[in-house]
C-alpha cells in the first residue's frame, strides 16, 4: 500500500482513539458542576478520570507528532491557521492539568470549587474548539497556492463550525455521563449521571442531525459513499446508545457511543480523503496526502518507528484501564488526597 495512504489511516486511528478516550474525559469534566455541589461527590466523580486523563492526552500528542512527521506542510499550515484557537486550547488544557493537582491542596469549599470550575472550563472549551476545527477543515479555509492561510480568526467561525463545536461538546458530555454510570459505585450519583446523560443526549442527537444537514449544504462529503455510510451508522448508533442508557444498559450504551464517535471521525476523514485541508479559494490549492507529504525515505523510517511504538502505547492504555477498572467508592476518593 502507498505509504501516503498508510499514514493517512494511522492519523485517522490516532484521532479516533483520542476522541473516544479524551471524549469521556472532557465529558466528565464538563458535567462536574452539574452533578453535585458536595465535595465528597465531586471527589468521587473526578477520581474516575484522575488515573487516566493525562494518558488520554498522549493520543493528541502522538497524533500531532505523526502529522508533523508524515505531512509537515499540513502541520505548518494548520498551526498557523488555528494559531489563536490552539493558544486558547493550550491555555485551557494547562489550566485543567493544574486544577487536577491543586484542587486537593486545601480543604476549603471555595478553593475546591474554584479549581473544579477550571476543570470544567478546561474540558468544555477544547471540546468546542475540536468541533470547530474539524468542521472548518471539511468546509474549507482560505488557503492560497503557497499553502498559506490568508484569513483571520473570524473566518474560522460560521454557523456550520459553531454547530460542529456544540455537537462535539454535547456528544462528549453524553459520553462522559455514560462513562460515569459505569465507574461510580454510589447509586445516587449513578442515577444523577444517567438523568443528566439522557438530557444532554437528546440535545446531542438534535445537534448531530443539524450538523449532518449543514454538512450536506456546506461540503462535498455526501458525494463520498464511505463517508455517508459511516456518518449515518454513527447517528443510528448514537440514538441506540441513548435508548440503552435510559434502560440502564450502561455498558452497551458506552460501547455504542464510543463506536459512534469512531465512525464519526472516520466519516469526516473519509470526506476529506485524499485531502487533509480544503482550500476555499481553489480546489487545486488544497493540501493533500501527496503534495503535503514528507519524503518517501522519511515515511519509510517513520513507519518502522510507528510499528514499534504504537503497540506499546496501546498496551499501556489497556494495562492502565485494566488496573483502574473497578467502580469508585467514597473511600477511593478520600485516599486520593
Amino acid at each position: 500500500m502507498d505509504l501516503h495512504v498508510v499514514w493517512f489511516i494511522l492519523i485517522v486511528v490516532l484521532f479516533t482513539g483520542f476522541f473516544i478516550l479524551e471524549g469521556f474525559d472532557y465529558g466528565v469534566g464538563g458535567l462536574l458542576p452539574f452533578l453535585s455541589r458536595e465535595d465528597r461527590d465531586r471527589s468521587m466523580i473526578l477520581r474516575t478520570i484522575t488515573p487516566v486523563w493525562d494518558g488520554n492526552e498522549v493520543w493528541m500528542i502522538t497524533a500531532g507528532g505523526a502529522l508533523f512527521a508524515s505531512f509537515p506542510h499540513v502541520y505548518a499550515t494548520m498551526f498557523s491557521t488555528f494559531y489563536l484557537a490552539l493558544f486558547l486550547m493550550l491555555f485551557a488544557l494547562i489550566l485543567r492539568g493544574v486544577a487536577f493537582e491543586f484542587r486537593g491542596r486545601r480543604e476549603t469549599s471555595a478553593w475546591r470549587h474554584f479549581w473544579e470550575g477550571c476543570i470544567a472550563f478546561g474540558s468544555i472549551l477544547p471540546a468546542i474548539l475540536w468541533g470547530v476545527a474539524v468542521t472548518d477543515l471539511l468546509r474549507g479555509l482560505p488557503i492560497n497556492d503557497k499553502m498559506i492561510y490568508t484569513g483571520g480568526f473570524l473566518d474560522l467561525l460560521s454557523l456550520y463550525s459553531i454547530v460542529g463545536g456544540l455537537t462535539f461538546l454535547f456528544v462528549f458530555l453524553y459520553h462522559g455521563a455514560s462513562f460515569l454510570t459505569l465507574r461510580l459505585a454510589e447509586p445516587r450519583l449513578v442515577e444523577r449521571a444517567r438523568a443528566l446523560g439522557k438530557t444532554v443526549g437528546r440535545i446531542a442527537i438534535g445537534l448531530f442531525a443539524l450538523c449532518l444537514v449543514l454538512t450536506y449544504v456546506e461540503t462535498d462529503l455526501f458525494t463520498r459513499p464511505l463517508a455517508v455510510l459511516a456518518l449515518v451508522c454513527a447517528a443510528v448508533l448514537f440514538v441506540l446508545a441513548n435508548v440503552l442508557l435510559a434502560h440502564k444498559r450502561s455498558g452497551a450504551s458506552f460501547a455504542l457511543s464510543s463506536l459512534a464517535i469512531a465512525l464519526t471521525t472516520v466519516g469526516f476523514f473519509a470526506g476529506l480523503f485524499p485531502r487533509l485541508m480544503v482550500s476555499s479559494i481553489h480546489p487545486a490549492y488544497s493540501l493533500t496526502i501527496e503534495n503535503a507529504a514528507s519524503s518517501p525515505y522519511t515515511l519509510s523510517v517513520m513507519t518502522v518507528v510507528a510499528c514499534i511504538f504504537v503497540p506499546i502505547v496501546l498496551l499501556y492504555q489497556l494495562w492502565a484501564y485494566h488496573l483502574f477498572r473497578g467502580r469508585v467508592t467514597a473511600q477511593d476518593a478520600e485516599e486520593e488526597y
